[in-house]
C-alpha cells in the first residue's frame, strides 16, 4: 500500500516541553493580611510556614500590592498594571468605564495560560474573584474562569469571600458540595486537593513542570476557625490595638524588617482609642481578635503541609514558591464595633453590643460570620497609615512576601529592601523559568509587561532596585512611587470602614497630596510636601501621566460611579427557574432588595412523601429558602442578620399529588433596609405570617447564590448542607412588584 502523505491541516499532537530545568512554581496569596500581622514580619500571630520559607529563602520588606482583591490578583497573574489588565477595582464595584470593566482582557495573558503553552500543568485552588457576576452562572460564559484563563484544574469558589465551614465551591465550572465531615474547614480542604494535585501531576507526568495558585479564602472575614485555635491567643490582646501597634514596632525592629529609625504612625482622628472603649466593648473586640489570630496561623500550618509534601516528594529544591502574605493590607470594613455578622453591619444594620456579648462563645463557629474592629485592622498595618481599600499610603499596599528557591537562591535568611510590586511576579517566573514574554497569545497581541523580574535581586541584597516608578489607585485614592519618594493622596469621599454606605461624590480637587522621602521614612510618617513643592509638583504630573497610560482619566471613585452593567434580570419582573438553576449570584438573581414579591413552587408529592430545597438566596448568615423538611412539612426562613427573622412551616406535611406552595413578601416601603409582611401558603390556605423590622439595604451575602431544586454553601434553615429536593418540582415562578 502506498505511503500516506497527512493531510495539510493535520493538528499537531506533540505536547509542548518545558525549557530544560525550569523549576515548578507555587504561588500563595492570602487575603487581607496587613504588613504587621504575622510573627516573621514583627507581628503577634505565629506563621511557621512564613517562617521556614523566610528561614530557607528570602524576606522582601518592601513589597507592593494594589490595596484591593481583585486588581491585586489581576496584577498578580498576568504581570500588568491591574488597570491595564481591565480589573482597576474590586468586582463588587465593575462599571463600564475603561480600566474598571472588572473583565480580565485578552491581551494581558495570565501566567497559567504562557506556562501551560511551555510545556507546564496549571492548577488553581482556591479565590478566583476575577469573573464578571454575570458570566458566574452555569450558562457561563465560561472563558474568564479559571479553566477559561489558563488553568488545567480548579477547585475553589469565584466570589469574594466564602463561608469556611460552608463554602460555595466549584470543580472547573461545575457547582459542587464540599465533602461530609463534621469537621470539615475549606483551607484544609484546598491544601489537602493541592497536595493530591501534585502527586498526581507527579505521578502521570514526573518530567513535566507545574504552577499552582493557591488562594484561600484567609484570613478574609468570616473569621472562622475552630477554637483550639483561637483560644490558643486568649488574653493576648487585652492591652488593645493602641499598645499592640508599638509592641509590634518594636519587634520589627528587633527582627530587622523595618530601620532602627522607622516612626511610628498615629492613630486616624476617626478610629477610637482603645481606652475609650467599653468594658463589654473591649471583650467583643478582645476576643474578635483572638479569633482572626487563630484564623491567620491555622492558615499558615495549612501552607506548612504544602511545603512538607513537596520536600517529601523531592520537588522543593527546585519549586520557585512565592508566598505573597495578603493581597491588600488588613480590613477594616466591619466598622469601629467589629460584628459577629459582619455584612450587616458593613450595610447600616449593626447588631447590638448586648447581642455580641450574649453571643461571645459562638464568635468563630459555625453560626457567626464575624470580622473583627477596624482598630485592630489599623494595628495590623504596623507602622504604616491606612488599612485596605488605601491605595495612598503603604497601610493599604504594603505586604509581606517571601521567597524560596534552593536550587536558585543561595543567601538563605537574607532581607531584601528593592521596591517591588505584585506586577513584578510574572516577569519573575518567566526569568526563571527560561521564557520570553510572548508577543501574541491565541491570534492576540500582548500588552508589555509593567512589572520587573526580581531575580536580580535574589543573588545581591545591595542591588540597586530596577522597578523605580509605580502608581496606585483605587477608589480614588491614588499615589506615585519614584526613586524613593512617594506622594499621596486620600481621597475623602468615604472611609475603609464605611465601605457599604451610599458613598459620596466627592471631588478630586479637594484631595491633599501629601509626600514622603521612604528612603529615610520608611512608615510614612514625616510628611514634607510643604517644604518640597517642586518635588511633590513633578510627582504630581508623573502620575498624571501614568493616569493618562493606563486610561483611567478623567479619574472616577469607583464607589460613586456606579454604571449598568451586563445582568441576567434585567428588565424582568417575571421569573421561572426549572430544577438545576443552581449556583447563580444573587445579583444576576431576581432582583428583591427594597421591594414586595411573590414566589410560587408548583411541586408534585409522589407517594412515600417529598423533602429538600425548593429555592433559596444566600446562606445562614442572611437569606431566604423555601423547602420541605425530612417528614414533609413546608418551611420558609428569613434571615435579615441579626436584624430580623421569620420562620413559618406547616404543621402537616404536603399531600400526595400536585400542589402550589406560595411565599409573599410585602414590602413596608420609605426606603431600603425597611421591614416585611411575609406569608407562607399552600394552594392558596394561609400556613403562617410573621413580620421581619429589618430586610437587607443592599444584598445578603456577596457569595452565596440563588439556588432552585437544591442548595449550595451555607444552609439558610435548619436542614443539611446538601438537601436535593426529592420529588416533583415543575418550576419556580417569581413575580416582583
Amino acid at each position: 500500500m502506498p505511503h500516506r502523505s497527512p493531510e495539510p491541516d493535520s493538528p499537531d499532537l506533540s505536547m509542548p516541553h518545558a525549557p530544560e530545568g525550569a523549576p515548578n512554581v507555587v504561588l500563595v496569596l492570602l487575603d487581607d493580611v496587613g504588613f504587621g500581622a504575622s510573627a516573621p514580619f514583627g507581628g503577634p500571630v505565629e506563621t511557621p510556614a512564613i517562617e521556614e520559607l523566610a528561614r530557607e529563602g528570602l524576606r522582601y520588606n518592601r513589597f507592593h500590592t494594589t490595596a484591593i482583591c481583585s486588581p491585586t490578583r489581576a496584577s498578580l497573574l498576568t504581570g500588568r498594571d491591574a488597570h491595564v489588565a481591565g480589573v482597576g477595582t474590586v468586582m463588587n464595584s465593575a462599571n463600564k468605564y475603561p480600566g474598571y470593566q472588572g473583565i480580565l482582557r485578552d491581551s494581558t495573558a495570565t501566567i497559567a495560560t504562557v506556562l501551560r503553552k511551555n510545556g507546564y500543568s496549571t492548577a488553581c485552588f482556591g479565590k478566583w474573584h476575577l469573573a464578571p457576576p454575570w458570566e458566574t452562572s452555569q450558562v457561563g460564559p465560561f472563558d474568564r474562569w479559571p479553566t477559561g484563563r489558563g488553568f488545567d484544574t480548579f477547585y475553589g469558589f469565584l466570589g469574594g469571600e466564602t463561608h469556611q465551614y460552608e463554602p460555595t465551591l466549584y470543580q472547573g465550572t461545575t457547582p459542587v458540595a464540599r465533602p461530609d465531615g463534621d469537621d470539615y474547614h475549606l483551607t484544609e480542604d484546598l491544601v489537602d486537593r493541592s497536595i493530591e494535585w501534585i502527586r498526581m501531576q507527579n505521578s502521570l507526568a514526573p518530567d513535566r513542570p507545574f504552577l499552582l495558585y493557591l488562594a484561600p479564602g484567609a484570613t478574609h472575614a468570616p473569621l472562622h476557625v475552630p477554637s483550639v485555635w483561637s483560644e490558643k491567643y486568649r488574653g493576648r490582646f487585652a492591652q488593645g490595638w493602641d499598645t499592640v501597634r508599638q509592641e509590634i514596632l518594636d519587634r520589627q525592629k528587633a527582627l530587622g524588617v523595618v530601620p532602627e529609625d522607622t516612626e511610628l504612625t498615629p492613630r486616624p482622628d476617626e478610629l477610637p482609642a482603645w481606652d475609650t472603649l467599653s468594658d463589654d466593648e473591649k471583650r467583643v473586640a478582645e476576643r474578635l481578635m483572638e479569633v482572626y489570630a487563630g484564623f491567620l496561623e491555622h492558615t499558615d500550618v495549612q501552607i506548612s503541609r504544602l511545603i512538607a509534601a513537596l520536600k517529601e516528594s523531592g520537588q522543593f529544591d527546585n519549586t520557585l514558591f512565592v508566598y505573597v502574605v495578603g493581597d491588600n493590607g488588613s480590613s477594616a470594613e466591619a466598622g469601629m464595633k467589629g460584628s459577629i455578622n459582619y455584612f450587616g453591619a458593613l450595610q447600616g444594620m449593626q447588631e447590638p453590643i448586648e447581642v455580641q456579648i450574649e453571643r461571645l462563645d459562638e464568635i468563630g463557629g459555625k453560626q457567626s460570620y464575624p470580622q473583627y474592629p477596624a482598630g485592630w485592622a489599623w494595628a495590623m498595618t504596623a507602622p504604616f497609615q491606612w488599612v485596605k481599600q488605601v491605595a495612598s499610603h503603604f497601610g493599604g499596599t504594603r505586604n509581606p512576601m517571601v521567597v524560596s528557591w534552593p536550587a536558585g537562591i543561595r543567601d538563605t535568611g537574607g532581607l531584601r529592601s528593592q521596591f517591588s510590586h505584585v506586577n513584578d511576579i510574572v516577569p519573575t517566573i518567566l526569568d526563571v523559568a527560561g521564557i520570553e514574554p510572548p508577543a501574541v497569545v491565541d491570534g492576540v497581541e500582548q500588552a508589555p509587561m509593567d512589572g520587573t523580574s526580581l531575580v536580580y535581586s535574589f543573588a545581591d541584597a545591595d542591588a540597586p532596585e530596577r522597578h523605580t516608578t509605580q502608581y496606585f489607585e483605587v477608589f480614588g485614592h491614588r499615589s506615585i512611587y519614584h526613586d524613593g519618594w512617594i506622594a499621596s493622596a486620600f481621597h475623602r469621599a468615604g472611609m475603609p470602614w464605611t465601605v457599604g454606605l451610599p458613598p459620596v461624590d466627592a471631588p478630586f480637587e479637594g484631595d491633599v497630596w501629601e509626600l514622603y522621602d521612604t528612603r529615610r521614612d520608611f512608615s510614612q510618617a514625616r510628611d514634607l510636601a510643604e517644604s518640597e513643592p517642586e518635588r511633590l509638583a513633578e510627582l504630581q504630573e508623573l502620575f498624571a501621566k501614568e493616569a493618562a497610560r493606563v486610561d483611567i482619566q478623567p479619574l472616577r471613585d469607583a464607589r460613586a460611579h456606579r454604571t449598568p452593567m451586563p445582568n441576567l434580570a434585567t428588565g424582568r419582573d417575571r421569573f421561572t427557574y426549572y430544577r438545576g438553576a443552581v449556583g447563580t449570584p444573587e445579583t444576576n438573581a431576581p432582583p428583591l432588595r427594597g421591594r414586595s414579591w411573590t414566589m410560587r413552587a408548583h411541586i408534585d408529592v409522589p407517594d412515600g412523601g417529598a423533602r429538600g430545597v425548593l429555592a433559596s438566596m444566600g446562606g445562614d448568615n442572611a437569606g431566604w429558602a423555601l423547602y420541605l423538611t425530612q417528614d414533609g412539612r413546608p418551611e420558609f426562613v428569613y434571615r435579615a442578620f441579626e436584624a430580623g427573622r421569620v420562620h413559618l412551616a406547616g404543621s402537616a406535611a404536603v399531600p400526595t399529588g400536585r400542589h402550589v406552595l406560595e411565599v409573599d413578601l410585602a414590602y413596608d416601603g420609605g426606603g431600603p433596609g425597611r421591614g416585611a409582611q411575609i406569608t407562607l401558603r399552600l394552594d392558596g390556605a394561609e400556613l403562617g405570617s410573621d413580620r421581619t423590622p429589618r430586610t437587607p439595604r443592599g444584598f445578603f451575602s456577596i457569595d452565596e447564590t440563588f439556588d432552585v431544586g437544591a442548595t449550595s454553601g451555607s444552609p439558610v434553615g435548619n436542614y443539611p448542607h446538601v438537601y436535593p429536593f426529592e420529588g416533583g418540582l415543575d418550576r419556580v415562578e417569581f413575580e416582583v412588584h
